[in-house]
Order: C-alpha cells, then structure tokens, then sequence
C-alpha cells in the first residue's frame, strides 16, 4: 500500500537493521519511497537539500539514537529548533531502554519512541505497524513541508 507521494526519512547506522526495516515495509506492502542515511549528519544534509531545493520533506523520520558523528537525540534538537522542520513526524526507533534517552527524546517533542525487539518476528511486526499508521492512517499538518 501507498500513500501518494509520502516517503521515510530512515535514519540508521546498523546496515543489518537498516536493511531488516526495510525488508519489513516491504513485505508490509508498504511501498513508499525509503530513504536511507547512515548517521545524524547526513540525516541533516538530506533535510536541508529538501529544504533547499523546495522539494517535498518526508513524511515521517525513523531516527535511531546512538550514531556516529551526530546522535539521533542531537539530529532531533535540529529538526524540532528549526521552523521549516519542527513539525515534521519523528519516531525514534531504537535498541535503547535507558530512561535518560526516552526523557530526552521526549522533552524535545519525539512524536513516538519505539524499542527494537530483539526477536525478528517482533522486529518485522512492530515496523509494520509503523509503517502503516503513519503512512496510511495518520494525518498531520502536512502544509509545513508540503513542498
């Protein structure tokens, strides 16, 4: 299923989970157009690019937290502090369950913070889910990054 011209900023340094999450969509039927960075700095290019060359900002932001280069709670603050971006969805999609992560991601206004299972039947369902609600059932002020 897709949501015309929605597409995912996903933000993830493990290739292993970079290429499970998107095997997961996939065979969710969630067919929107991935695009996958590595760590916090290219995340920020990317938006800025957008940005830049007034194109369409993604729909939704799947952001790890514990990268190189820039963390996923620093990629967070920039997003949130800027006003072309503050509105922008981002679910933090993460192995962490320290309690200092999830105040911090909240306290800066994550839209949503999800623990990875460890399990891979786990991993696929809870990225379908995901992958479903926002994609096809939420609606979010969209006239911010409409581009």
């Amino acid at each position: 299923m897709k949501s015309k011209g929605r597409t995912i900023l996903l933000v993830e340094d493990n290739l292993d989970d970079a290429f499970l999450t998107q095997r997961a969509l996939k065979k969710a039927n969630i067919i929107n157009a991935i695009y996958w960075v590595k760590d916090g700095v290219e995340a920020l290019d990317y938006l800025v690019r957008c940005l830049e060359r007034s194109e369409k900002l993604p729909s939704l932001v799947l952001l790890d937290i514990h990268m190189p280069r820039l963390t996923g709670i620093e990629v967070l603050r920039k997003i949130r502090s800027d006003e072309r971006t503050n509105l922008l969805p981002v679910v933090i999609f993460s192995s962490s369950s320290q309690e200092s992560d999830l105040i911090a991601c909240y306290s800066l206004g994550v839209n949503s913070y999800i623990q990875k299972p460890i399990d891979f039947d786990q991993f696929e369902q809870v990225v379908s889910s995901i992958g479903y609600y926002w994609m096809l059932f939420n609606h979010g002020p969209t006239h911010k990054f409409d581009r």
